[in-house]
């Protein structure tokens, strides 16, 4: 096992875990983004079009900040082996390059018999929230 990632099982997860991380969006990452997902609308990638929306510049994927979520999800809460069922994501603001998007996920429900936890989900950029939402993930049992 990966000495970075964690392993919670179900039965060590508390209300009121939570985890967050930070990253600062560049062009390379979006450029990446659009290509991995096939998503290439010129509101990401091209200055001039840009330009000519509500947003003045170009802006970052939604999904791209949200995916954030589920590094957090498989590598520190719960950790290796979840599985996500389900997530809903309200999308505030956008996320211009350069931005800092600080990803957060706090555990508010526990359902020990199916073995389903449920978590908040938020993004902000200098403390405005860009995204949020809530997630449902699968613990299953520990070999």
């Amino acid at each position: 096992m990966n000495e970075s990632i964690k392993e919670f099982d179900i039965h060590e997860i508390q209300i009121g875990m939570a985890e967050s991380s930070s990253h600062i969006i560049t062009n390379q990452d979006i450029m990446s983004f659009a290509k991995i997902s096939g998503d290439k609308n010129p509101v990401h990638l091209d200055e001039e079009f840009a330009a000519t929306t509500q947003f003045k510049k170009r802006i970052a994927h939604g999904l791209m900040s949200s995916s954030y979520f589920s590094a957090l999800f498989g590598t520190r809460l719960p950790g290796r082996g979840c599985v996500y069922v389900g997530q809903n994501l309200n999308f505030k603001r956008p996320v211009y390059i350069n931005d800092e998007v600080i990803a957060k996920i706090e555990v508010i429900r526990i359902d020990k018999e199916k073995r389903r936890v449920f978590f908040d989900t938020i993004c902000t950029v200098k403390g405005k929230v860009i995204i949020d939402g809530q997630a449902e993930l699968y613990i299953p049992p520990k070999v």
